[in-house]
C-alpha cells in the first residue's frame, strides 16, 4: 500500500475514539497548526481551475506557478506537472475533481518516494554519557524558543538538561537563553558577550559530565553572512565537543523558520555546505501559508525534518510525523472513497454551455 493509500485510509479509517490519547492531540495539533496551509492551498487549486475549462499546455504552465507560489519547490512542481500530464494521457483525466485529486495525489507520492529511507527520529548517546544536539541557524529563526521548549520537554520527562549559550554574538542572546533557563527550570552555562563560542560550549560539556546531565543543548550563532567563519567556527565548536565525547554531538539541528518559504531552503544549502545537518527543526508552520516548503526539503535536500513547531505554547514543539503532516496539510483534499464513488458515477454535462460547446463566435 502507497503513501497515499494509507493517508486516504487514515482518513476514513480508525475512529478518534479508538485512538490513544496522546495520538488524538497529536493529530488535533497538527490539524490546527496546518490550517492557514491548508486552506491556502485547497484555495489556490480553486482558483486555478476557475480559469480553466480544458488541461492544456497553459493550464500545465499555471499549475507549475501556483505549485511554485506554495513552496513546494521548482524541482517538486516539474515532477507534479510531468506526472500529471502522463496521467492526463493515459487515463483521460478530464473533470476538475479527478485532476485535482491527482494532483495531491502526486505531490503525496513524490513526497513518500522522497522520505522513503528517511530517519526522522531524534539519536541519543550510551547511557553514561550526555547527549549533545547542536543547533544552527539564521538569527530570528528560533533557535533560541526552540532550545527552550526542548529543555522543558525532557526536564518534564525527569531528564537533567543543561543548556550553553554558544551564539556570543548576537545582542541579547545570552540573556534570552539565560531567561529560558529560569522559566524551564533549567541551568544556563554562559560567558559574556564576545568571547569565544567554542570556550563557552568547552566549558559546558565539562560542566555536563560532571553533573552526569542527560541532554546537552548547544545554542551557536547564525551569521550567513560570512559562510567561511560560519563554516570555521561551527567546526571548532564540534572539535572541542569531540574531545570530551567523540561520539557528539548526536544531532546538529538545523532551526528554519517556515514563514520565510522559498528563502528556508536556501539557507538550508548554505547551512548544509558549512556543516553536516542531520536534521532539520521547522517552526511557526502555524503562522504561515508556506506548509509546503516541508516537501522541497524532503525532495530536493533529503534532509530529514525532525521536529515541527505548530503553535506558541510550550508543547506545541512536535516531533515530525510523516502521515500527520500530510494529513494536515491535504485533508479535505483528498477524496474519501464513498466521495469518490459519487465522483465516479457523476453524470457527464448536459447542456452545450457545461460541454462548453460552441460555434466559434461563442454563442451556443
Amino acid at each position: 500500500m502507497g503513501l497515499f493509500d494509507k493517508i486516504k485510509q487514515a482518513f476514513t479509517g480508525k475512529p478518534q475514539e479508538t485512538q490513544e490519547p496522546e495520538q488524538v492531540e497529536t493529530t488535533q495539533k497538527y490539524d490546527e497548526g496546518l490550517k492557514k496551509s491548508r486552506q491556502t492551498f485547497g484555495e489556490r487549486i480553486n482558483a486555478l481551475f476557475a480559469n480553466f475549462r480544458t488541461v492544456d499546455e497553459a493550464f500545465f504552465d499555471d499549475l507549475e506557478e501556483m505549485l511554485i507560489e506554495s513552496d513546494v519547490g521548482y524541482e517538486t512542481a516539474l515532477k507534479i506537472s510531468e506526472a500529471l500530464r502522463e496521467e492526463v494521457k493515459l487515463k483521460n483525466v478530464k473533470k476538475t475533481n479527478e485532476v485535482s485529486q491527482v494532483i495531491v495525489q502526486k505531490l503525496v507520492d513524490i513526497y513518500g518516494e522522497a522520505g522513503e529511507s528517511e530517519d526522522n527520529t531524534l539519536h541519543f548517546a550510551e547511557a553514561d554519557e550526555p547527549t549533545v544536539f547542536l543547533f544552527v541557524g539564521v538569527n530570528g529563526a528560533g533557535k533560541t524558543t526552540t532550545i527552550g521548549k526542548l529543555a522543558h520537554r525532557y526536564q518534564q520527562a525527569g531528564k537533567k538538561v543543561l543548556l550553553a549559550a554558544g551564539d556570543t554574538f548576537r545582542a541579547g542572546a545570552i540573556e534570552q537563553l539565560q531567561e529560558w533557563g529560569q522559566r524551564v527550570n533549567v541551568p544556563v552555562v554562559a560567558s559574556k558577550a564576545g568571547s569565544d563560542p567554542a570556550s563557552v560550549v568547552f566549558d559546558a560539556v565539562k560542566e555536563a559530565k560532571a553533573q552526569q546531565a542527560d541532554i546537552l543543548l548547544v545554542d551557536t550563532a547564525g551569521r550567513l553572512q560570512n559562510k567561511v567563519n560560519l563554516m570555521k567556527e561551527l567546526e571548532k565548536i564540534k572539535r572541542v565537543i569531540q574531545k570530551e565525547l567523540p561520539n557528539a554531538p548526536q544531532e546538529v539541528l538545523l532551526v528554519l523558520d517556515a514563514t520565510t518559504g522559498q528563502n528556508a531552503l536556501s539557507q538550508a544549502k548554505q547551512f548544509n555546505e558549512t556543516t553536516k545537518v542531520t536534521g532539520i527543526v521547522l517552526t511557526k508552520l502555524d503562522g504561515t501559508a508556506k506548509g509546503g516548503i516541508v516537501l522541497a526539503i524532503r525532495n530536493e535536500l533529503h534532509i530529514p525534518v525532525k521536529m515541527v513547531g505548530l503553535g506558541e505554547q510550550m508543547d506545541d514543539l512536535q516531533n515530525f510525523e510523516a502521515d500527520e503532516f500530510i494529513y494536515g496539510l491535504f485533508k479535505g483534499l483528498i477524496v474519501e472513497p464513498e466521495a469518490q464513488a459519487a465522483i465516479e458515477t457523476e453524470t457527464e454535462p448536459t447542456t452545450a454551455e457545461d460541454k462548453g460547446e460552441t460555434d466559434g463566435t461563442g454563442e451556443k
